[in-house]
């Protein structure tokens, strides 16, 4: 039974170079040996990520996706800075070892950090693979607290104050994503104004709440060890990070979140096992960041809303790639069908909130 997270040969148009790739790794990196191999991760949907062997070294290269894309959201450099920063004090990240703007060898700025091998768990348990209701709890409860644990860290202690600004974050998040969502609106979607509406009249008055956030924390981002699935060995894609409120962050995470009691349509594009019997509701998820992080949960409608909302824009993103015919990818074009789903779902958070 296969539970190391495997690559495979790279999808047609998003190869790379390796005769120009193998002399630069030779040259920063000491020690290396060998042939390359490269093989890419098929999953995701934001940033390419790669497996690079030379000799017996395993790293993984990172790069934005070929085509249009977002310039914030693919930036190299802002995902080493926060590896790099964070290596002393979250041990969980996979250590960065270098970064490069040069684009004349993969095309567009890249970094590489090692590979932690471990198991990654998706949609479903890796096939062959069984857990009781106990340890599915177990697993999503050490998920929380890690999570947790990130959103406790001090910016200024891990040399990350100028990493972002806590100070208008909420107001600055519901802007740009409405301001996002609207530019990358294709005809067959749904408008989702009455959703952005409810979010702009709704935010919360703003706090001191500046933490590190990680913007993609879920189950499909951690590494496990494959010998105990309790155990959370990495976090990864840290592309989205930055400085600002945890809740927006939890909020972020729990649109993720599709338990068994919700609609078959949203159980339909479910990414994570949430709906297995022991795995906590979103609740419960809720109830258990808050015993843990002391945070004041009470206006949890307005986060979870932003959650979809923001979901819903970053699919929003890619569909338009799709639409336009900017990539090939076939996964992409089932995100318009997204986008209509999680207005419905936001909506509903706005019908049943006393906010």
């Amino acid at each position: 039974m296969q539970l190391i997270d495997s690559a495979e040969p790279a999808r047609t148009g998003e190869e790379l170079d390796a005769s120009r790739l193998l002399p630069f790794l030779r040259e920063a990196i000491p020690g290396l040996e060998g042939e390359l191999e490269i093989l890419q991760f098929p999953s995701g949907f934001s940033n390419l990520t790669y497996l690079v062997t030379c000799g017996d070294r395993e790293m993984v290269i990172r790069r934005p996706p070929f085509g249009s894309k977002p310039k914030s959201g693919h930036d190299m450099k802002r995902e080493f800075t926060i590896l790099s920063a964070l290596q002393d004090s979250f041990p969980y990240c996979p250590a960065p070892l270098l970064y490069s703007d040069d684009t004349s060898i993969l095309g567009a700025p890249f970094f590489v950090m090692e590979r932690l091998r471990g198991t990654i768990i998706r949609r479903s348990l890796p096939p062959g693979s069984e857990m009781s209701p106990s340890q599915i709890r177990a697993l999503f409860d050490r998920l929380i607290d890690v999570f947790v644990e990130l959103h406790s860290l001090d910016p200024d202690s891990v040399g990350l104050s100028e990493f972002g600004r806590a100070a208008g974050y909420v107001e600055r998040q519901i802007e740009g994503w409405s301001r996002r969502f609207r530019r990358a609106r294709t005809p067959d979607v749904p408008d989702f104004e009455s959703v952005m509406a409810w979010l702009a009249e709704k935010m919360p008055a703003a706090g001191e709440r500046g933490r590190v956030i990680h913007n993609d924390f879920r189950l499909d981002n951690v590494v496990l060890d494959p010998n105990d699935h309790s155990r959370i060995i990495g976090v990864l894609d840290w592309e989205m990070a930055t400085i600002g409120d945890p809740l927006m962050d939890l909020g972020a995470s729990l649109a993720y979140w599709i338990q068994a009691d919700d609609p078959r349509e949203l159980l339909s594009m479910r990414l994570m096992p949430t709906h297995l019997e022991g795995a906590p509701t979103r609740a419960e998820v809720v109830e258990r960041y808050a015993e843990r992080s002391g945070l004041d949960v009470g206006a949890f409608d307005f986060y979870y809303c932003y959650g979809l909302f923001r979901l819903a824009g970053i699919g929003q993103q890619i569909y338009y790639r799709f639409y336009n015919g900017q990539t090939r990818d076939p996964r992409m074009g089932i995100f318009g069908h997204a986008t209509a789903l999680l207005e419905r779902a936001a909506l509903g958070v706005i019908e049943r909130s006393d906010l």
